[in-house]
């Protein structure tokens, strides 16, 4: 019996050590210096974009999630500061402005790699400070501190900030640190950051800082003297050649090996649009994003639908568009397509029926029914590209289900040979 048990647990582990295998990520191949097509190009009936400096880009429409310029969008690349940004959010999200936010010798560990305001042990700032010197002046200690004080230490936040990432549907990001500082584990693509930003505008503080043009930090207990400080950020500084009136704002990012990267929005007629540009030259990169933005804004008309939008190339009307349904948490969505090409999704309202009897509202669903409501649960997560990232439960689903059939086969196996 002893050796039956035995048999029995090596064969579970086995199958555990597959499934943790299968569902372990893997570490991307970050491929600097190769740059890639314009795919968008080559959707049929698209508004064509010109070639671009940056190695990879996307725009993307920040209400739909729409993509209107995908250039290698989920190519891994090294993001440097732009990091900053999903820092910021998670601090937001966890803390209150009013929070303490005191340096440590942990938190000040890698002061001297990167930007820095020389910040000292024991000074304190607020966390509503602390978070417009991480976005305007990009201190790399104060990102760190700020880490430190959300979740501990510095590798405890970037946990949350790879599960924040998957829960927004990332396919392509690994933090290590809440700065940007290189490490070959610390990478993301255009794609990714694009879903990064485009949560974080939804964030009312967020925006604030990044509207922020100047910002004078007072007087802590360890500088007697006020610090002023402008953004560096060309688009939105008048006195830049690359200003560009519609950009609200955004992050900027450089390293040795990431070159250049910068993630930014900008507002016009309705419409805001999410730019990401990633490894150019400095000049590049905001040319890039400007580029893009002219694009999508003279190109695309953003289509008001009952319950959402659609972002779609000038001319085309909702008749030309075609829908999947998805039953989100009790809520019926419609997503549209031109095409193959996703552009939008809105809100279905469903007539609640108060005649029925409570007892009835437990019957099966009519076989016609009960159709629309698979196909549905097939469209969210195989038909929209927003959702593409919950097959990966499914797949979770199938593994552990092996599993089970593997032991079981086991357990079979060796009763049978005991007889």
């Amino acid at each position: 019996m002893r050796k039956l048990w035995k048999k029995l647990v090596v064969g579970a582990a086995m199958c555990i050590l597959t499934i943790t295998t299968a569902i372990a990520p893997v570490q991307a191949a970050v491929e600097n210096g190769t740059s890639y097509a314009i795919e968008s190009n080559s959707i049929a009936n698209w508004p064509q974009m010109g070639d671009m400096y940056s190695e990879a880009a996307v725009l993307m429409d920040a209400d739909t999630g729409a993509v209107l310029v995908n250039k290698g969008m989920y190519e891994a690349r090294y993001p440097a500061s732009i990091t900053k940004v999903m820092t910021t959010l998670l601090a937001l999200e966890n803390s209150k402005m009013t929070d303490e936010v005191t340096f440590t010798e942990e938190g000040l560990t890698r002061i001297v790699e990167g930007t820095n305001i020389d910040s000292q042990v024991g000074e304190v700032l607020t966390m509503e400070q602390a978070l417009n010197i991480v976005m305007m002046v990009s201190a790399n200690e104060v990102a760190a501190q700020v880490a430190i004080q959300v979740a501990g230490s510095e590798a405890a936040f970037a946990e949350m900030m790879n599960q924040k990432a998957a829960q927004l549907g990332c396919k392509n990001t690994h933090f290590n640190n809440a700065s940007g500082l290189p490490d070959e584990n610390h990478y993301t693509c255009a794609y990714d950051m694009a879903l990064i930003f485009q949560e974080a505008l939804k964030n009312e503080e967020f925006r604030k800082i990044i509207e922020t043009r100047t910002y004078t930090l007072p007087a802590t207990n360890k500088h007697a003297e006020p610090r002023a400080y402008s953004t560096h950020l060309p688009l939105v500084s008048q006195a830049a050649p690359e200003y560009y009136a519609d950009c609200i704002g955004g992050k900027t990012g450089v390293t040795m090996v990431s070159l250049n990267t910068l993630v930014t929005a900008a507002e016009r007629d309705g419409k805001t649009l999410i730019a990401v540009a990633l490894r150019a030259d400095p000049g590049q990169v905001c040319a890039d994003s400007t580029a893009m933005y002219e694009y999508g804004f003279n190109n695309f008309t953003k289509l008001e639908l009952d319950g959402g939008s659609a972002m779609v190339p000038n001319g085309v009307t909702e008749a030309d568009l075609h829908t999947t349904n998805e039953n989100r948490d009790g809520v019926l969505l419609n997503h549209y397509y031109y095409g193959d090409k996703y552009v939008g999704t809105a809100e279905v309202e469903v007539p609640q029926e108060t005649e029925a009897p409570v007892e009835e509202e437990a019957e099966e669903l009519p076989e016609e029914d009960t159709q629309i409501a698979e196909e549905a649960v097939s469209d969210s997560v195989f038909g929209n590209p927003m959702l593409e990232h919950k097959g990966f439960a499914v797949t979770v689903g199938v593994l552990v289900g092996l599993i089970v059939l593997g032991i079981l086969s086991i357990f079979i196996t060796l009763l049978t040979r005991r007889r």
